[in-house]
């Protein structure tokens, strides 16, 4: 897939603010400064399309950015340790589940886990979350730049170890760094192939 536009939305607070559910809508999701902003703008190739900052919790609305004038990309709050007042993040908590559990047109939730830490509780319960409820859903690595290649696959082995003690199979995984530009072919062919999946099924 060659990305030829991409254009910001629409922000929501809730998921009745949302664009109509008439196409085909991908969610990057992941805990407080895992690089998804990074993630965003390299899938895309559009450096300021998704705002970057040194500070976990950014993103505190539904951000939808409309691809290729057929698909949406939808930049979701993330989870972990923004500094924030506990009724704030109860309430993003409260509309970023609303969002996964109601939005129909959703073709995938894409997992950000930081590749340099062990496995985290938060992420495992989140993936656990989404497979409990039906939510398809991949994994993507980040920050794969700052670790030796053998380091990055222990990370992966290390998440895989733990969930396929309580999961069947293991969501689609992907290998991102943003400073050497990798994972973006995979991740849009991914998208691609799921976009192509849907339009049979129509």
């Amino acid at each position: 897939m060659i990305i030829t536009s991409a254009s910001f939305v629409r922000s929501s607070v809730t998921v009745s603010q949302c664009p109509p559910p008439d196409k085909p809508e991908f969610g990057f999701i992941g805990r407080s400064n895992v690089g998804k902003s990074s993630l965003i703008n390299m899938i895309t190739g559009s450096k300021g399309l998704a705002k970057v900052s040194g500070s976990p919790g950014k993103t505190r609305t539904i951000n939808h950015f409309l691809i290729n004038e057929g698909w949406y990309l939808v930049d979701l709050p993330g989870y972990g340790y923004a500094k924030v007042p506990a009724r704030m993040k109860e309430s993003w908590n409260r509309s970023v589940q609303e969002y996964i559990l109601k939005r129909e047109n959703l073709a995938c939730l894409f997992v950000l886990i930081d590749s340099r830490h062990e496995p985290q509780n938060s992420d495992l319960a989140f993936m656990e979350f989404l497979g409990l409820n039906g939510i398809p859903l991949a994994r993507v690595f980040t920050k794969s730049d700052k670790l030796s290649p053998a380091a990055v696959w222990k990370s992966i082995e290390n998440y895989d170890r733990v969930m396929l003690s309580r999961w069947e199979s293991l969501p689609a995984t992907f290998v991102s760094s943003t400073l050497r530009k990798k994972g973006k072919e995979e991740i849009l062919s991914f998208i691609q192939e799921t976009i192509n999946n849907l339009s049979k099924l129509a």
